[in-house]
């Protein structure tokens, strides 16, 4: 027998001239961008021919620090077709064919990575370029970018260096900008680009083009792993991705003359959703001109003029280049009837001829995607599901929140172009660093920059909102702050930020760093000051998204209150019942802290039964209004939970008060803090314990609920039906002993009233062996509620608190791919939750489960709730809406994965 050959593994695909071998379904082989430029080769539209290597290229680089054996062999197959489809000849001195190299991952990741343009210029290759197209000028200004670009992605030279070379070049020559420099300036620029590059790495910048290619190509791969593309993938939560493909094209230049621009359109306006071209671009320039902010770019349509300032309305790309307006308006609509959704197109204009670079699903704000979801489902474009499951449920965050009272007075200050709608208002800062660090301390932070880069990612994080002078609607801070769901206002010309002063400075007035201000990001206005926030209002869009959700999704939706006034907000957000009220934070009031204090420095029953009658009507009138604002929804109340020193005074002053309020002596106080103190009281002297130890307390509670509940039903007309929760149960019995208590007030204030009052009694499992022995304890119990938050800190051993710390060093080495107390604990966690279910079913199968930590307000989380068979998830009443779709699209997913 002969022996076996297995073919060896593709890992170039070509595109171009109306062919290609790739198509837009193979995004995690070909990357998003190499994908789609594969369909679009494919669709018939001008797109520059080239190809794509692989997503495997860049896992094996990743492990290994080489390509796979045979990449080089079928990059050079590639070129040689390349080659043919362009007339061209890659390293040829006149007609030499030019290169983009650019990264491309599954899902798309503005600017994180790296990108090489006019790859192939060397010291001859410029001159042939400028014979060749007339243009001196155009070829030298290329060689420098190239010279530029490759000397930072790959030979890792510091880009300060050369900015400082060409300023030093401007002064020289008395230039006040780019726009002004000749051929002979650029080619002095070059020279001297040239001689750092030797003397700063000891050998000449690399003349032969194969060098340059194989350079270029490692150092796309290597970008998936630097700090930013790290930090994004997490921030986004794209640690899934396999890596980046790298797509190499022909390049088409929109510097080379002045029938030339580059730009980028949206087929929809993507702050708002509206059904129109929008967009920006610059006549006389190259992509990175538009995206990083460098320059402020020019409006498509001369509609769109007014918000780039009247000056431009004559300079619209619709004016200046109409039939190249027209084409590109029809590609458009094209390609968003084509992939089914908003579209997101770059494109070159190479003296009038439009090209297209890249097509990608398009960035939006929660406001649009909403929009666009319900238009497109309306039209039947798209079903209904599929409108679901098109939008990020943590986006809605943004539509959540306040916006700027429109009676507030303002102090108007600059505008600039409205880049990410919502308001926010926060303390200056100018570096990433330092609003990161402040924001940890709980400041809130505008952070403000001329122009935002990748490296900016953590304060642009932290930030409440970002402020940049330069740049437009399609900027790298516009993108990220969009996708982040944060306001920005990008291009606010008329600011001048000095970094070494740390001053923001505009028309006569100043601003210091920790200055406050405010920006809005729907209208581009910049103003002094912090200025009144009014509610949210939910869009008719959102409503009706909402409303589809409602009837998709099998998991009802609570809510988690500290205070009855905290109910009306929930229900306005659609909570369908109160999953937890969290008794505790209604005694801090003034006069209830005292009757708390009192409590707890109780030394015999008597005394005990004094400050409980002292609670009992406060506590009353706290569950009326609770029970009447949920109208009859389900209302979750936990019993005490924290341990007694919380209640206490801290400070010698605070201490002193007490005492003078409550008649005793200093040092009494100053005793029991020392006798009530825990080595770790969140696993001491609390929950369910201190109810045995202090039988009177649940009794008062209990009272105060069935009273209550009498009252509020005779003023509603609506029974109300509480369930009692007692936390941080571990044993069966412990329930017996505090349920024997709740069940004999019950009798006592029915008897009392002569009214009855249905309830249930349940437990919070906050620890492993409540759901270890979950079978026992459903025995004694009506419903079982998962307090995650803490049941996290006892599976894991770790403090919520404590753990940020190394958590993040964790996720970072891969030990944990997200935070377990953001995302729930699947393996461990997620196992005892569904043992305890599976165990406490088969005792009471009309068992009620729900959880109610933070994880309940996570759309992951939510998913694993719909798995688990849990019948709601209860969250904090700004999470409602977000777990509505989330459930909603949970819902959706099990079933489609269980058919």
């Amino acid at each position: 027998m002969g022996e076996e050959h297995t073919a060896p593994e593709r890992y170039v695909f070509s595109f171009g001239a109306g062919v290609a071998d790739g198509s837009a379904e193979m995004a995690d082989f070909l990357g998003g961008k190499g994908a789609n430029l594969a369909e679009m080769s494919a669709l018939g539209l001008s797109v520059p021919p080239g190809f794509t290597l692989t997503t495997e290229v860049c896992r094996h680089f990743s492990q290994h620090r080489v390509v796979p054996d045979g990449v080089e062999r079928q990059v050079r197959d590639a070129m040689n077709r390349l080659e043919e489809t362009t007339g061209r000849h890659f390293g040829a001195g006149h007609n030499s064919l030019l290169l983009s190299v650019r990264s491309g991952a599954r899902a798309s990741m503005p600017g994180m990575m790296d990108t090489i343009l006019n790859l192939g210029l060397n010291d001859s290759a410029v001159e042939a370029l400028a014979e060749e197209t007339g243009d001196g000028r155009f070829a030298w200004d290329s060689y420098r970018r190239f010279i530029q670009m490759y000397s930072d992605t790959v030979l890792r030279l510091d880009l300060e260096f050369f900015e400082e070379i060409i300023e030093e070049e401007r002064e020289r020559l008395g230039r006040d900008s780019d726009a002004e420099m000749t051929a002979g300036d650029w080619k002095a620029v070059v020279t001297r680009y040239l001689a750092f590059v030797e003397e700063e790495l000891g050998e000449p910048f690399p003349q032969d083009v194969e060098t340059q290619l194989r350079g270029a190509i490692r150092a796309v791969l290597g970008s998936w792993m630097n700090p930013r593309a790290i930090a994004f993938r997490a921030l986004h939560g794209l640690q899934d991705q396999d890596g980046t493909a790298v797509t190499i094209q022909a390049m088409v230049f929109g510097n080379r003359d002045d029938r030339s621009a580059t730009g980028v359109c949206f087929t929809r306006e993507p702050n708002t959703g509206v059904k129109t071209l929008y967009g920006e671009y610059l006549p006389r320039a190259q992509g990175e001109d538009v995206v990083s902010g460098m320059r402020t770019p020019l409006p498509l349509s001369s509609g769109q003029a007014s918000g780039h300032g009247v000056d431009n309305a004559d300079r619209s790309m619709q004016v200046v280049f109409p039939n190249v307006y027209d084409e590109l308006k029809c590609v458009s609509e094209r390609l968003e009837a084509h992939y089914g959704d908003m579209q997101d197109i770059e494109f070159t204009v190479e003296s009038g001829k439009l090209y297209i670079l890249q097509t990608r699903t398009a960035k939006r704000s929660a406001g649009a995607a909403l929009r666009i979801a319900v238009e497109m489902a309306e039209a039947d474009l798209i079903t209904r599901n599929d409108a679901l499951l098109r939008i990020d449920p943590l986006s809605l965050v943004s539509l959540l929140h306040a916006s700027i009272d429109p009676d507030a007075e303002r102090d108007h200050i600059a505008s600039g172009l409205p880049a990410a709608p919502g308001a926010a208002s926060g303390q200056i800062v100018f570096s990433p660093d330092e609003a990161a660090d402040l924001a940890e301390r709980g400041k809130k932070i505008i952070l403000v920059r001329t122009e935002t880069s990748p490296e900016d990612i953590h304060g642009m994080s932290a930030a409440e909102g970002i402020l940049t002078t330069r740049g437009g609607t399609t900027s790298h801070a516009a993108v990220v702050a969009r996708g982040m769901g944060k306001p920005c206002v990008s291009g606010a010309g008329t600011l001048r930020v000095d970094y070494d002063a740390k001053t923001l400075s505009t028309m006569g007035r100043t601003f210091d760093e920790g200055d406050t201000i405010t920006i809005d990001g729907t209208t581009g206005e910049v103003f002094a000051g912090a200025i009144a926030m009014r509610k949210p209002q939910l869009s008719d869009d959102f409503r009706t998204i909402l409303e589809w959700a409602d009837a998709t999704r099998r998991m009802k939706v609570r809510t988690n209150i500290d205070v009855a006034s905290d109910a009306e907000l929930a229900r306005d957000f659609g909570a369908e019942g109160i999953g937890l009220c969290r008794t505790e934070h209604m005694f801090f009031g003034d006069e209830r802290i005292l009757a708390m204090r009192h409590l707890v420095l109780a030394e015999t029953d008597n005394d005990r039964e004094s400050a409980l009658l002292t609670l009992l009507p406060s506590q009353r009138r706290d569950f009326v209004e609770l029970f009447e604002q949920m109208a009859g929804l389900p209302v979750t109340i936990r019993l005490l939970d924290p341990p007694f020193h919380e209640f206490l005074p801290h400070t010698e002053e605070e201490m002193r008060e007490t005492a003078d309020a409550l008649g005793v002596p200093v040092e009494k106080i100053e005793f029991r803090a020392e006798t009530l103190r825990e080595t770790n009281p969140m696993l001491g002297h609390r929950g369910v314990r201190v109810a045995i130890s202090y039988p009177a307390i649940p009794e008062m509670q209990v009272r105060a609920i069935f009273e209550a509940a009498i009252e509020a039903g005779q003023r509603t007309g609506r029974p109300v039906k509480p369930e009692i929760m007692l936390p941080l149960v571990g044993l069966q019995r412990e329930v017996d002993f505090v349920r024997e208590i709740i069940d004999r007030v019950a009798r006592d204030v029915m008897k009392e009233t002569g009214q009855s009052v249905e309830y249930t009694v349940g437990i919070l499992i906050e620890l492993p062996r409540a759901a270890v022995r979950a079978s026992l304890i459903a025995q004694s119990c009506d419903f079982f509620s998962f307090g995650t938050n803490d049941l996290t800190q006892t599976v894991f051993g770790i403090s919520r608190d404590d753990a940020a710390q190394f958590l993040e060093t964790y996720r970072q080495a891969g030990i944990v791919e997200a935070n377990p107390f953001i995302t729930l604990d699947v393996e461990g966690v997620g196992e005892l939750i569904n043992m305890a279910c599976v165990n406490g079913r088969a005792v009471q199968p009309e068992l009620l489960t729900g959880i109610c930590g933070e994880h309940a307000g996570d759309p992951k989380s939510i998913e694993f709730c719909e798995e688990a068979g849990l019948d709601y998830v209860s969250c904090s009443p700004f999470r409602v809406p977000i777990a509505r779709l989330a459930a909603a699209q949970a819902a959706l997913r099990v079933k489609n994965g269980a058919s």
